[in-house]
């Protein structure tokens, strides 16, 4: 059967992409703006040939896909209260300090299998903070220490479990991955960033006010608002304690630090070489898994 997509104008897409310019090194700024600049040329070329995006055929979704791409019914992460008591929480025991997190199994259960398992059996255990970035996050998880090692419990990858249920708040959680939605081994990273700037949160704000544009439209899914993924709660948390919103439904959301941010700046705070890697070893001595008292 035939499938049809409806997406953001070009207007908006580019407004959405560029939150993803905050604190980002001029490459990653570079490839974004051209990426946004293809996007708004092929708009018009549609337009110009009297082809529009309703008319654009497109492929069955994935099942990630599916997932992503429901409406917002709930933002565990902005739960202040949490943890609650029996929940699963894990401490990183550092060298610069303890980090505690808890975690979204209802979301992102394989992730969260895939963490504490590893915890668990020590395979994080000596392994270092390889890149860290102040102002963004830093990341660790690779027994190599290179960026480039690291492998999920069940050996290999596994896929994403994206939900914009689940945000790239500050303090969150995430799986790193090798830019494939079935890449995720065993590297995490926290997102550390405390201030999304100025610009950013202006355009955030631009957002309020255009709640009914469409965001994506499925004959699957329904459609989808730009309020239906940008609440007023996700835009005022981003504006008032930061995070990375431009990482939203990339990578996989499974936990939040409820302890430790402190700690968390300090590592952002190190200074690194060239390659982000800090000049002296970040260590996680081990990660203790326990029930939440």
């Amino acid at each position: 059967m035939k499938r049809k997509i409806a997406l953001m104008s070009a207007a908006l897409i580019a407004l959405v992409f560029a939150l993803s310019g905050c604190n980002k090194s001029t490459d990653e700024q570079a490839s974004e703006t051209q990426q946004t600049q293809q996007t708004q040329e092929n708009a018009q070329e549609g337009e110009q040939t009297g082809q529009t995006a309703e008319n654009t055929e497109t492929p069955e979704l994935t099942d990630v896909e599916k997932n992503l791409l429901k409406p917002v019914t709930a933002l565990p992460q902005l739960d202040k209260d949490a943890p609650k008591a029996g929940e699963t929480v894990a401490t990183l025991h550092t060298n610069k300090g303890d980090i505690s997190v808890r975690f979204f199994p209802e979301y992102a259960p394989k992730a969260v299998e895939n963490f504490t398992t590893h915890a668990k059996d020590g395979y994080y255990n000596g392994v270092i903070f390889h890149r860290v970035i102040n102002n963004f996050m830093i990341q660790g998880g690779d027994p190599q220490g290179t960026g480039t090692g690291g492998e999920s419990i069940w050996g290999g990858s596994f896929e994403n479990e994206v939900t914009y249920n689940l945000r790239n708040f500050r303090g969150a959680l995430c799986m790193a991955n090798a830019g494939g939605i079935d890449t995720n081994g065993s590297q995490f990273f926290i997102v550390q960033n405390p201030d999304i700037g100025d610009e950013a949160k202006t355009q955030l704000e631009e957002m309020r006010g255009m709640k009914d544009q469409v965001f994506f439209e499925h004959p699957d899914i329904g459609t989808l608002t730009l309020g239906d993924v940008y609440t007023d709660e996700v835009i005022d948390e981003y504006i008032n304690n930061g995070g990375y919103p431009s990482l939203d439904g990339n990578y996989t959301v499974f936990g939040q630090v409820y302890a430790g941010m402190d700690v968390v700046d300090a590592i952002a705070a190190v200074e690194t070489n060239d390659s982000d890697k800090p000049l002296e070893d970040i260590v996680i001595e081990s990660i203790e898994v326990s029930e939440y008292k």
